[in-house]
């Protein structure tokens, strides 16, 4: 098999690996399982990638996030790695290429959204292609006791009996032990699975404030402390996001929204410009993905 840390430095560009990383591939990379938690940049999305280079045949990553979905095969993608995405942003031209590439094997990683994965078609797609693993992301999605629940993840317990020879590496930025009980109890892993690094991340602050008039807040926060900066505001509901993101344009500022009501064209038109354009802030709801790089 191919060696990890050379595909670490000459793939991905890191001169050595983080804590547990080392250990967590080589586990994955010799068919075991695990569940990883670490902080958001801690390196979690390497601890599935690089085994899924070194194993033969494909990793599927399931993600529930579009956008954090097409920002990582972008990504991998400028880095030589052969990798796309199913969801339903894909039209049916798009969606049978991808398909094709899959089982032709020519792709190193396959992100699909849950709902994608369980469609009768894909599952007898998957029955005759060579499997490299199971990655779930934000895997405390599959806990009715984490932040962000999912019903469809609950269903990911069928493909671990379906495929109980694929390795399987479930992956979170956050869970409490309940949450970590219950991910390892629904996809049939032992205890000595899992893998779990501190949350401390001494490059991000939090501040908490009582909110008092929160559009003069915002509007201070972003020109006293982030001016010209790209940015990303949160909002609970989509009628909120178009509101605020209408007045952040009034008062100056590039602003656009993002939530699901918005017609695919316009998320990724919005996605685009986020990613490549300097000093534009994308107010959105979650579906934006809080995971995003």
């Amino acid at each position: 098999m191919p060696d990890p840390l050379h595909i670490l430095k000459s793939t991905f560009g890191y001169d050595e690996f983080r804590p547990k990383q080392e250990e967590i591939i080589e586990r994955i990379s010799s068919g075991n399982n695990a569940l990883v938690l670490m902080p958001t940049g801690g390196g979690k999305s390497l601890c599935y990638q690089i085994p899924a280079l070194v194993r033969p045949g494909t990793g599927i990553v399931v993600s529930p996030l579009i956008s954090l979905m097409r920002d990582q095969v972008e990504g991998l993608k400028q880095l030589g790695i052969q990798a796309e995405f199913l969801n339903s942003s894909l039209n049916y031209t798009q969606r049978i290429d991808v398909e094709e590439r899959l089982r032709a094997n020519q792709l190193d990683l396959l992100y699909v959204a849950p709902e994608r994965l369980f469609m009768a078609d894909f599952q007898n797609l998957l029955e005759t292609v060579n499997i490299a693993l199971f990655a779930i992301d934000e895997a405390h999605c599959i806990s009715q006791w984490g932040h962000d629940f999912r019903a469809e993840y609950l269903q990911l317990s069928e493909i671990r009996k379906k495929f109980p020879d694929i390795p399987c590496i479930a992956a979170t930025a956050t869970a409490d032990a309940p949450t970590r009980k219950e991910i390892l109890e629904r996809l049939q892993l032992e205890t000595e699975d899992l893998y779990a690094t501190g949350f401390d991340r001494p490059n991000i602050r939090y501040s908490v404030i009582l909110k008092n008039n929160v559009k003069q807040q915002l509007l201070r926060f972003i020109e006293t402390e982030h001016t010209g900066d790209a940015g990303i505001v949160y909002c609970l509901t989509r009628k909120r996001v178009e509101e605020f993101a209408s007045w952040l344009t009034d008062q100056g500022h590039q602003a656009v929204p993002y939530h699901a009501g918005l017609s695919t064209e316009d998320r990724q038109g919005h996605q685009d410009r986020f990613l490549n354009e300097e000093g534009l802030i994308v107010v959105a709801t979650v579906a934006f993905g809080m995971g995003i790089d």
